[in-house]
């Protein structure tokens, strides 16, 4: 009776949640993802998309590949000759993702003949391209002569554009 439908019921949403997760798996698994750093030069490769996707080189003219961003703005290109994605213009991740964890870059990547869509992520790693600025432009710190070396003085906290990962100050006099 209820022991019974309640252990169908309980089988039910196991086997639905394993579907489930084989499916996300299989997708985010499919899913090229590249890691660059933000400030590459113009022409900077990202990646070999076809090499990727299992596509030839020789077959990029004939599935008439090319990118399709989501974004208004155009960071990439393909070098169809290689196949590889290709910075078209230099990324600032602070500008673009301000002070976020993460970075990523949504990219469409389609095929015309046949016409099919890839999705890849490119992923902006800061790096520190940004100084630290204190609200004043000058620290005085008066000493006594009695001081020793190595002591430690606090000083007000310093402002950074960069991600909290890079803004941590630790000064020691």
């Amino acid at each position: 009776g209820d022991e019974r439908a309640a252990l169908y019921k309980a089988v039910f949403w196991h086997e639905l949640w394993v579907v489930y997760f084989v499916v996300l798996w299989i997708i985010t698994e499919a899913q090229p993802r590249c890691t660059i750093p933000e400030e590459l030069k113009d022409g900077s490769v990202v990646g070999n998309i076809v090499k990727d996707l299992g596509i030839g080189v020789s077959e990029i003219s004939d599935h008439k590949l090319q990118i399709a961003s989501e974004s208004i703005k155009q960071y990439f290109s393909l070098d169809l000759e290689n196949g590889e994605v290709v910075v078209r213009e230099i990324i600032d991740r602070e500008d673009l993702c301000g002070q976020s964890t993460s970075c990523v870059l949504p990219l469409q990547i389609m095929t015309e003949d046949p016409l099919q869509f890839y999705h890849v992520e490119v992923e902006i790693q800061d790096i520190n391209d940004n100084s630290p600025r204190f609200h004043a432009g000058t620290n005085n710190i008066d000493l006594p002569e009695s001081t020793l070396p190595g002591a430690k003085f606090l000083l007000e906290p310093a402002q950074d554009q960069d991600p909290c990962f890079f803004s941590h100050i630790f000064c020691l006099c």
